[in-house]
């Protein structure tokens, strides 16, 4: 399972060693339950030299805010700190995949 992220701990994660991806999901979005599955599968495939996680926008005011998500789900891709690049909408893995490539 791809690890939580929260208000809390995306600011650790962010200045941590690695690349950081964040899926901005809900309980209720079905586009999301429909990537959620790749998000995981990615998560395991990339374990040790990417943090994957999901943020839940309904339990999570901060962070969305922040970046602006207005559409979920939105997946935001960061390198150094910085925001690197985003996919917004259910996309398939394989783009998905293509952005985390980039990042390594």
């Amino acid at each position: 399972m791809a690890k939580q992220i929260t208000d809390a701990n995306f600011k650790e994660l962010l200045n941590g060693d690695k690349p950081l991806v964040v899926d901005f999901w809900a309980e209720w979005c079905g586009p999301c339950k429909a990537i959620g599955p790749s998000i995981d599968e990615l998560h395991a495939e990339y374990e040790g030299q990417v943090e994957i996680g999901k943020c839940n926008v309904d339990e999570n005011i901060d962070l969305p805010v922040e970046f602006g998500i207005r559409s979920i789900p939105t997946i935001l891709f960061f390198k150094g700190g910085e925001m690197i690049d985003k996919l917004i909408g259910a996309v398939g893995k394989d783009a998905i995949d293509a952005k985390i490539k980039a990042l390594l």
